[in-house]
């Protein structure tokens, strides 16, 4: 038999053998389906950042019909949840309770004052979380313009303070104006991250306490060919994870891909072996259950989650941070799969990504394997 035929019988031999131990291990198979579809549930439905419900005390020393239609004007809008209060006093003290996040007042003056071209409205925000404070401004002066822009001739105003220009606005790359199309996509980056650097770095560390894998390094077969036996089956949960996200993003949110689909399927191929090639490493440093979990959690996990710019954008951290920000693969994963998801097939920024993950997908395998043999040694 010659030499490729036996490595090529050794693998299927091997790879059978890990694929049925998967299989029977419950526990690895919650955690490389059952989590991720949960993940996509929780960032789908539960997880938002758009800012909705915005509750705001309505103070009104005008019961005029101008302050009436500006007032459902409020109330009709799908971001505000406004309820009334009698006074200023008890408006402060409704936010002071955090009954509501502001207040709204309208003079006595504000019909009169808006026939003559210089109304004002008084709006009152609570700081306390100051990005979404500076949303609530800017949805509210927006929706300010837009009445006083539509109300204007009806209700005989000749001026209004600033320009009457009217806004034509779209907004690119998500016509749905919603969060969801910017984090499901992000989320392949977890699930693959988690299954491809968490699940293998535990399941190999388990071996690595059994002794199950010196056993196997004994037999005829090369170290190389157990490495490879052991991560194809979570290869295949992780690209498995990747069909459960877009069946996700299209069948469930509605999320648009873009670009070409065989590039998000390059793209994601080049970070799983980038993720097992971290998972392979980390276990066979530690070659311990309990050290390696923790070590991939904070060495991948959790900077994919909080570095990547899943949810943070990395242009708003100090110089320092985003210099450990660009040193993450997840950084350029994150920054692909979004681009082929939502802009579409933008060429110098998929080959520059492409070529990093592939750069650390050979290094961190090559290394994982280094390591490995010299530890056999």
């Amino acid at each position: 038999m010659s030499t490729q035929g036996g490595f090529l019988l050794r693998l299927q031999s091997l790879v059978r053998k890990e694929t049925r131990q998967l299989l029977r291990d419950r526990s690895n198979l919650m955690i490389g389906i059952g989590l991720p579809i949960i993940l996509i549930l929780i960032f789908g439905y539960g997880v938002s950042l758009d800012v909705r419900d915005i509750r705001l005390a309505l103070v009104l020393d005008d019961r005029s019909p101008a302050a009436t239609d500006y007032v459902s004007g409020l109330t009709l809008s799908r971001y505000f949840n406004p309820v009334h209060a009698d006074s200023l006093a008890q408006a402060e003290q409704m936010i002071r309770d955090r009954q509501v996040e502001g207040f709204v007042h309208l003079s006595s003056q504000f019909a009169r004052d808006l026939s003559a071209g210089h109304a004002q409205v008084q709006l009152v925000v609570s700081g306390t979380d100051s990005t979404r404070a500076g949303s609530i401004i800017n949805y509210f002066s927006a929706l300010t313009a837009q009445w006083a822009e539509k109300s204007a001739d009806r209700l005989g105003a000749t001026q209004l303070p600033g320009p009457r220009v009217e806004v034509v606005d779209r907004l690119w790359f998500n016509d749905a104006n919603t969060s969801t199309w910017f984090l499901v996509p992000g989320l392949i980056v977890l699930i693959m991250t988690l299954v491809g650097t968490f699940l293998t770095a535990l399941v190999m560390a388990r071996e690595w306490e059994r002794g199950t894998l010196e056993a196997l390094f004994v037999s005829p077969v090369r170290p190389v060919e157990v490495l490879l036996a052991k991560v194809t089956p979570y290869f295949v949960v992780g690209m498995l994870g990747l069909a459960l996200c877009i069946i996700a993003a299209r069948g469930l949110f509605d999320v648009p891909i873009n670009g070409s689909a065989w590039l998000v399927l390059l793209g994601s191929t080049l970070y799983m072996l980038v993720a097992l090639g971290i998972g392979l490493l980390i276990s066979a440093v530690t070659r311990n259950q309990f050290l390696a979990s923790q070590i991939a959690i904070l060495a991948s996990f959790l900077p994919a989650l909080m570095l990547s710019g899943f949810v943070f954008d990395i242009r708003n951290l100090p110089f320092a941070v985003q210099l450990i920000c660009y040193a993450l693969p997840a950084t350029y994963f994150m920054e692909l799969i979004r681009t082929l998801f939502l802009a579409g097939d933008f060429w110098p920024l998929i080959i520059k990504d492409c070529l990093i993950l592939a750069g650390y997908a050979v290094v961190l395998l090559g290394l994982a394997n280094r390591v490995t043999r010299k530890t056999l040694d």
